[in-house]
């Protein structure tokens, strides 16, 4: 008789479960503390307890363990010396969407040669996760593939759900039950309907197909997700003015939904130009700095060096700390921009918003 199901599948992989890989790459207790404490901070700065500008910063896609641990390293000495005005959170992206072919991320395609060794992938990235967070420094990825999370979750402080699957059901039911908070990003048109609809959908609880910490396919019920909130990245032309922030806070409070807005300084904000972030930063902290406590953060693709690079598949043959995905600023200004803005905050006395507590240093 012929064969009517998985025609187009050359094989199946077992994978570890995600209680073994647990197992395997457990938190440490300061670990945990970051993880717990992080989205602790960040829930209190999008309910308006916490003044402090949320930044998260980090390479576009993580590619080599050792230049992640090294940006790592500085992140957690710039965050020490800005705490009083930031939450530092490093950006460590391991999956990638793909408009139609390319590299998919650390955790599909970990020797970046195209062997799709997913198994190692999970454990690399499970691991980075626990090394980074155990220096104390609070994580952010964004959810792309709906099984990964119970791999890596547990590790993660923020989550983003990325421009191309904001409309996307499957996300939306993921991110309410995921135990930080997430972050929708408008659509690449720029339109915010599809990700206020999102954060609507992730508030609430949802059922759907999944699988369980062994692996096991199963329903997973929720609870809905209580900080799921906006994330404005540009789109046919730019969304971070004084304006498109107006007109996103009107649209969240017509559906009675947070205020708190997170700006991405790259993508369509900066014209996909990684030189062009530095100006959405500056522009962001200066409606900051005129009392806009709507806006809670904002987001910077950078590296150890700037650009980005070709993918050899070697990394003996590529420059380290650059880029194989969408160009980024380099050390150096990430560094400047994050101090120059801690200190220009530092002067201003900024409330927070609904009523909450007043974290700044005031010069």
């Amino acid at each position: 008789m012929e064969k009517t199901y998985d025609i187009h599948v050359e094989k199946f992989v077992p994978l570890i479960s995600p209680s073994q890989l647990k197992d395997r790459v457990p938190l440490s207790p300061a670990a945990h503390r970051t993880v717990i404490d992080g989205r602790r901070s960040i829930a209190d700065i999008l309910e308006g307890r916490d003044a402090r500008l949320l930044v998260i910063t980090g390479p576009c896609s993580i590619h080599d363990d050792k230049a992640a641990l090294e940006y790592a390293t500085r992140l957690k000495s710039l965050s020490d010396r800005v705490s009083e005005t930031m939450l530092l959170v490093m950006r460590t992206y391991f999956e990638k969407p793909r408009t139609t072919v390319g590299w998919k991320g650390l955790i599909n395609d970990p020797w970046l040669n195209g062997s799709y060794d997913i198994g190692l992938g999970l454990e690399r990235a499970r691991r980075l996760l626990a090394q980074i967070t155990e220096m104390g420094i609070p994580t952010a990825t964004e959810m792309l593939d709906s099984i990964v999370p119970q791999y890596t979750a547990g590790l993660v402080c923020w989550a983003a759900i990325g421009a191309r699957t904001t409309e996307s059901q499957t996300h939306r039911e993921m991110a309410s039950g995921l135990s930080m908070p997430v972050g929708f990003k408008n659509c690449t048109d720029g339109d915010l309907t599809t990700a206020i609809n999102a954060m609507i959908a992730a508030r609430s609880p949802q059922s759907f197909l999944g699988i369980d910490p062994d692996g096991q396919a199963c329903m997973v019920q929720t609870t809905g997700n209580p900080h799921a909130h906006i994330v404005l990245r540009g789109g046919t032309r730019p969304n971070y003015d004084t304006v498109s922030i107006q007109e996103a806070v009107a649209m969240l409070s017509a559906k009675n939904l947070t205020r708190s807005i997170l700006v991405d300084c790259s993508h369509d904000n900066s014209r996909k130009n990684h030189t062009l972030q530095a100006g959405v930063w500056q522009d962001v902290i200066n409606q900051r700095i005129d009392g806009n406590t709507n806006i809670i953060g904002m987001m910077l693709e950078s590296n150890l060096n700037a650009g980005n690079q070709k993918n050899t598949g070697d990394l003996a043959t590529m420059a380290y700390g650059v880029s194989i995905t969408d160009a980024c600023i380099d050390w150096e200004t990430t560094e400047q921009l994050i101090i120059s803005a801690h200190e220009q905050l530092s002067s201003t006395n900024t409330a927070a918003p609904n009523g909450g507590v007043q974290r700044y240093k005031v010069g």
